[in-house]
Order: structure tokens, then sequence, then C-alpha cells
């Protein structure tokens, strides 16, 4: 294989130029269709989801397995329970981070552990 010539080239540019167009088009019309689902959507009444306290009246189907106890109920509790902080407390607790020693962190997080 020898060095392209000039018209090679061209003919490479401008078939980089045309696989690109194409894909600029493709991609900005799934993008205005899915603006304009959302928007549809955004219209619509929400469909009936699974509540804790049990299936709506036209349930269609069954709740993610990680919402379900281990005999198969769904779970009515939070799953996720967060501490709430101040926003003084938050910056000393980084600042003791940014601070401290790179190998102490490991030793803190043991006793913290504990």
């Amino acid at each position: 294989m020898g060095q392209l010539g000039p018209k090679e080239k061209m003919m490479l540019h401008l078939l980089y130029i045309l696989a690109f167009t194409t894909i600029a088009v493709l991609a900005v019309g799934n993008l205005i269709r899915s603006l304009f689902v959302v928007g549809i959507e955004s219209q619509r009444e929400p469909s009936p989801r699974w509540s804790p306290r049990g299936p709506s009246l036209q349930y269609q189907g069954a709740p993610h397995p990680e919402l379900l106890d281990e005999t198969g109920n769904v779970i009515d509790e939070p799953l996720l329970v967060m501490r709430s902080v101040s926003v003084q407390e938050a910056r000393e607790q980084l600042d003791a981070l940014y601070n401290s020693d790179p190998g102490s962190r490991g030793e803190n997080r043991g006793e913290s552990e504990k």
C-alpha cells in the first residue's frame, strides 16, 4: 500500500463528512422525538403503581424484589435512614479528614467501627 493521492484523500474527507453528518442528523432526530414523547407523557395521568400498602385496583405487575421481605410481603418501612448533620459539623468532619495523616485514616475507621 502506498500513500494516498489528493483525490483519494478528498474522497476520504467527503466520506467522513457524510458519515458524521448522518450520525448527527440521527442524533438530533432522536433528541427531538424524545422531547415529544416526554412532553406527551407529562400530559397523561400517571399509571397506577405498586404502593407499600398493597396493589392498586388496576395493578398489572409485581413489585421489585428488593421491596419484598423474606416471605414475599411488601416492606412498609424506610429503606434508607439518613442522619441530619449541621453545616458546622460537616465542615469539622471534612477538616478533620483533610488535616489527618493519610496512614491514620484506616486506623481511625477501624476504631470507629468497633
